[in-house]
């Protein structure tokens, strides 16, 4: 576990990131199975877990938080709130969203407000798109063959 969090913790200070690092979704799985203290926070609208897919780890180890709201991509205004809820201070927090910009927002947000712990899951649930403008093909937690749900 130590040696996930030291090279995530040492990208964020590579890419001087407002927050404790990144962590690539293969890391993000392997610390996911090794503590049970670790929490992916999927920040992703209800919309999408519900029209695309969840990831498919153990309820405890996981919440829905979202980081802005459908329809419209309005901000939520209780996101820290309900990660309040969900998380305390000191857990170790891993971001997700569709293809890691939202969860970047979330991380930074969150550190700001007292998360010590906050890692951004680097390309997201589905990652880029391809050339026909499809996700989960490129990148992401589904292309790298972690365990989901679908829709």
């Amino acid at each position: 576990m130590m040696d996930i969090l030291t090279t995530a913790r040492l990208r964020g200070t590579e890419r001087q990131l407002p927050y404790a690092g990144a962590i690539t979704p293969s890391e993000a799985y392997s610390l996911l199975r090794q503590d049970p203290n670790v929490l992916l926070v999927d920040v992703r609208t209800n919309a999408e877990r519900d029209w695309v897919g969840r990831v498919g780890i153990p309820e405890q180890q996981h919440a829905a938080v979202q980081w802005s709201t459908y329809p419209g991509g309005t901000p939520n205004p209780a996101f820290l709130d309900e990660l309040a809820r969900a998380a305390s201070k000191d857990k170790v927090l891993l971001f997700l969203c569709r293809s890691g910009v939202r969860s970047r927002h979330a991380a930074k947000l969150a550190t700001e407000n007292g998360y010590a712990n906050c890692f951004d899951v680097l390309e997201g649930f589905e990652g880029d798109k391809d050339a026909e403008g499809h996700r989960k093909t490129v990148s992401g937690w589904c292309k790298a063959g972690l365990p989901w749900i679908g829709a």
